[in-house]
């Protein structure tokens, strides 16, 4: 019996997989919360730059938004399959979907909290 999906191995694997992501990324910028992320994410970079952040303390708030970025899209996907499972509204969606939301809010409050604390830093005792 033939696989419903072939699964690609080797080098096919790994451009399938960019195709993937890159499809992921054009469905997560029509999202209006990823698009002001992404805003808050450069305006970020600009201000640790002005305020003379390290190459470290740059490294990590790039990781802190990448985070960032990978819980809104699992946040977009599980609001996406619940609307799709269950459109009409259900307990166990809505807490789906809040549990992705608090996600979100807790990634962002760690990059602000981590973005206060950096460019306070730099800022008092700089």
């Amino acid at each position: 019996m033939k696989p419903a999906v072939t699964k690609l191995t080797g080098i096919s694997h790994f451009f399938a997989a960019a195709g993937y992501s890159l499809g992921g990324f054009r469905r997560l910028i029509r999202e209006a919360a990823f698009r002001q992320e992404l805003l808050f994410f450069a305006f970020s970079l600009i201000l640790l730059i002005v305020v003379g952040a390290t190459l470290a303390e740059l490294m990590i708030a790039g990781v802190l938004f990448l985070a960032l970025f990978a819980i809104e899209a699992l946040n977009t996907a599980i609001e996406e399959v619940i609307d799709r499972i269950s459109p009409e509204i259900s307990m166990v969606g809505k807490h789906a979907k809040d549990l992705g939301s608090f996600a979100v809010v807790c990634m962002i409050v760690a990059c602000g909290v981590f973005l206060l604390f950096t460019i306070g830093k730099h800022l008092l005792f700089g």
